[in-house]
């Protein structure tokens, strides 16, 4: 039996697959620069003389550009307001920050529009903060909204003058991104856009001249999109409308309309207001002439990377689009929704962003935990009806999302296959008709040598062409390992899915060019008002430490050992016991969650509850979730972090945390996630807002390096607008209770035994095990424990994800000199 470790984990993967979709990557890298390059301007952008308006004065633009430095931001209090600001919902801030007031009648149009165009920033319950960014921009004229309807409408929303540095800063980032296409339609590669001159200026160059191939004049792809919501999706394309050459060369077609649910918001704006005539220069010009028609070219097939990056180099990146309804080379799944399936009005929305011209779009979703992401992928994946390449995270997700297809879908048994270490189905050959094929990334991205199944199983895939590349968690492509699945997998459409776009490293920006823009990202608190979330009270606990374990917690210079004894507080444990006697009495249902194994068993063992961690046995596991669900006489388990994803707890509505992975907001959001399912009991019409029905308890040992982590894990769930409520008091009432009722440790002589069991203990013994378990129950990971090899950084999914901030070197790997003497003597 072949091994199928993945030996980029330690760094012996083989050449060619370190440099399998390095050339992607680049070309990511230099868009990731140009970005940052323009966000930096915004900052020290001048006004250009002939973009002052003729009613102000150049010292009325300088005051609005200009910001005091504080030592708490910059001010601006100096913006000039315009009369009716009242009416107005947004501030608009020469530094491209905008706050919303979600309070405004005209709420919901304005946040739909900034949605669109900006990144959120934080969105607590009245006021929302957001950034304009080179990204969020790209994702909006990604979408078929143009640079002057994002000032036109931008303008008219705020309650300020517009600062011209912020409009420069629109047109700067938007003047060429989204003015070229790369499509596919009737098997062929066209580069398209709506004005002849950029395709004119790109076949100045030379590579992108030669890949052009000379044509016959074709049947064009004309599209009109009407409808709404999932009517709109599955209507958006209807083909026929002829097409010709125009003096260039270039064939004409009819454009591809933008669905109606997608452009609402602008013709609405359009009417509501006849001030801000500055709009009526180039922009009005630009907007009295929209383009029904579009240019293209093609390309050759096998030139289509070269077009690609010659056009990033001349600073005109290539959105792509997959006209599938004309693909009649590669053949459809046969997969329909089922009947009792029912789209979400959020879930319309996000696929509305992807299919809003009748073709499908790149790009990635961002939905909450339990808000249907699974569904909103399979509901694409049914809207294409091609080939499909979905990647999980691990086995269990694999199996997890196999399920979902089979219960929203009438796919055929056939025409779905798993491939995973423990399962390789054999992939229907391209003339049998299309499939989903469900793996994890890691077995993609494998640079080891494979078994013979596995070799046979990774050239088809290699060899086929796809129609939709679906990728489960899309924030762990970044990885170093990760990257290589995006040019392993010939894929027309790439559609990232996830509920966290988040790392501790800087790499998350590269998503927006290795598979697309952000297409659509969903308000947490929206989903809670409307019901489709359970309403969480997020609670930190703060527990003193014991006189005791703070001495020795001072005199530690083991990072291990004070981690262990601020875990191991007594006055948590306690503060656990009760909180767990509380809500069992109300009859909830709880999970205690804690990172080290060895804190986990005591607590385990002091609760008197079953416990699930790396070393628990599949039948075991299963048994005890089992049990959970369906059966009042468990109530409580403890789960160390394998249960952050990948484990479908619904009946959960209380969680309480006792140790976690230092400082990662990803992990926090995603153990939220556990108890945000809806609950039977969930009000929809909003008056849920200030009536609890699930309970997260952060407990935190106080004047501790824990308190930090804890303030730094919750910024993420601030940002979304979750509040934490910081209790102070309850470790009091838990001591008198644990007196009363005869807690596991109740006094200063329990504590002192405790302490001694911590210091005499094996720390690193249990964590090894847990870690040393999980990657042999995931065998799709690096089974390091039975090669025998030293583990390095970044050899966890948390590491590789950025969970722990660490950083990744595209680079070639640095040789010690004496090393590469002795290499070159060998030689």
């Amino acid at each position: 039996m072949t091994n199928e470790a993945d030996d980029d984990y330690y760094g012996t993967a083989s050449t060619n697959q370190q440099h399998e979709g390095g050339d992607e990557y680049t070309s990511a890298k230099k868009l990731v620069q140009r970005a940052a390059d323009r966000e930096a301007l915004l900052k020290n952008l001048k006004p250009s003389a002939s973009s002052l308006s003729a009613d102000r004065s150049s010292s009325d633009v300088t005051n609005s550009l200009s910001t005091t430095s504080t030592q708490l931001g910059a001010d601006f209090s100096s913006l000039k307001l315009k009369p009716d600001h009242i009416s107005r919902p947004c501030w608009t801030c020469p530094d491209g920050t905008i706050y919303l007031e979600a309070f405004h009648e005209f709420y919901t149009k304005a946040y739909d529009f900034l949605v669109a165009i900006s990144e959120p920033v934080a969105r607590p319950e009245y006021v929302h903060e957001y950034k304009l960014t080179p990204y969020s921009l790209y994702a909006a004229v990604a979408t078929n909204i143009d640079t002057e309807s994002i000032v036109r409408v931008l303008n008219r929303f705020s309650k300020n003058e517009m600062p011209v540095g912020v409009a420069q800063f629109i047109r700067e980032c938007t003047k060429r991104y989204g003015k070229a296409k790369l499509v596919l339609k009737h098997n062929k590669f066209y580069v398209e856009s709506d004005y002849p001159a950029v395709l004119r200026e790109l076949l100045r160059d030379d590579l992108i001249s030669q890949a052009r191939v000379a044509e016959e004049t074709s049947g064009g792809d004309g599209a009109a999109a009407g409808g709404d919501g999932a009517a709109g999706v599955n209507n958006a394309a209807a083909s026929g409308n002829g097409s010709n050459k125009n003096a260039d060369g270039f064939v004409v077609n009819t454009k591809a309309e933008e669905m109606e649910e997608n452009l609402r918001i602008l013709r609405e704006m359009d009417g509501d207001s006849d001030d801000d005539d500055d709009d009526d220069g180039e922009g009005g010009a630009q907007k009295q002439a929209v383009a029904k028609t579009t240019v293209s070219f093609q390309i050759k097939g096998d030139s289509v990377e070269v077009v690609k990056r010659r056009a990033i180099d001349l600073d005109y990146p290539l959105m792509e689009e997959y006209d599938f309804r004309n693909d009649k080379m590669n053949p459809d799944v046969p997969m329909d929704l089922k009947p009792h399936t029912k789209i979400r009005r959020y879930q319309e929305r996000s696929l509305s962003k992807m299919f809003g011209n009748g073709r499908a779009r790149s790009g990635i979703i961002v939905l909450p935990c339990g808000a249907g992401k699974t569904l909103t992928g399979v509901t694409a994946a049914q809207t294409i009806k091609k080939s499909v390449v979905c990647l999980c995270t691990n086995a269990v997700s694999v199996l997890q999302w196999k399920y979902q297809f089979k219960l929203w879908t009438n796919i055929p048994d056939e025409n779905i296959c798993v491939f995973t270490s423990d399962k390789k189905d054999d992939i229907p050959p391209q003339s049998a008709g299309g499939c989903v094929l469900i793996t994890t990334y890691t077995m993609i991205s494998f640079g080891g040598q494979r078994s013979d199944k596995s070799a046979e199983v990774m050239n088809q895939i290699k060899g086929r062409e796809w129609g939709l590349l679906l990728m489960d968690e899309v924030h762990v492509v970044p990885a170093k390992m990760f990257r290589r699945v995006i040019g392993s997998v010939k894929a027309h459409c790439r559609l990232g899915l996830t509920a966290t776009l988040v790392r501790e490293d800087d790499l998350i920006s590269d998503l927006n060019f290795l598979i697309g823009p952000k297409l659509y990202e969903a308000n947490w608190m929206d989903l809670t008002t409307q019901g489709y979330l359970a309403n969480v009270q997020c609670v930190e606990v703060w527990t003193p430490m014991t006189a005791p374990f703070m001495r020795e917690y001072l005199m530690a210079d083991n990072a291990r050992l004070k981690q262990l004894l601020y875990v191991m507080n007594p006055a948590k444990l306690r503060a656990t016991e009760f909180l767990m006697r509380f809500h069992e009495e109300r009859g909830d249902k709880i999970i205690v969650f804690s990172d080290l194994v060895y804190s986990l068993k005591l607590y385990a063992a002091m609760l008197k509850r079953p416990m699930i961690y790396g070393e628990t046995s599949e039948r075991e596991r299963q048994a005890i979730l089992g049990t959970f669900r369906t059966s009042d006489a468990l109530r409580t388990i403890c789960i160390s972090k394998v249960g952050d994803t990948s484990i479908d707890l619904p009946e959960a509505n209380v969680i309480i945390q006792v140790s976690s992975h230092f400082g990662s907001r990803r992990q926090e959001a995603q153990r939220l996630g556990r108890i945000l399912r809806p609950k039977s009991y969930t009000q929809t019409d909003g008056s849920n807002r200030s009536s609890f029905n699930a309970f997260f308890y952060t407990l935190v040992s106080t004047d501790t390096q824990e308190m930090f982590y804890s303030t730094k894990r919750q910024q993420y769930l601030i940002d979304q607008g979750y509040t934490f409520k910081i209790v102070t008091t309850l470790s009091e009432k838990a001591d008198l209770e644990a007196l009363q009722n005869d807690y596991a440790y109740k006094n200063a002589e329990d504590d002192r035994q405790l302490l001694r069991i911590v210091l005499t203990s094996d720390i690193e013994k249990d964590q090894r095990a847990e870690d040393t378990a999980i990657r042999k129950s995931n065998p799709d990971g690096a089974k390091l424990a039975d090669l025998g090899v030293k583990r390095t950084a970044g050899s966890t999914l948390a590491q590789l994800s950025g969970g722990s901030g660490a950083r990744y070197s595209s680079g070639p790997r640095k040789i010690h000199p004496m090393f590469a003497k002795r290499r070159k003597a060998r030689m």
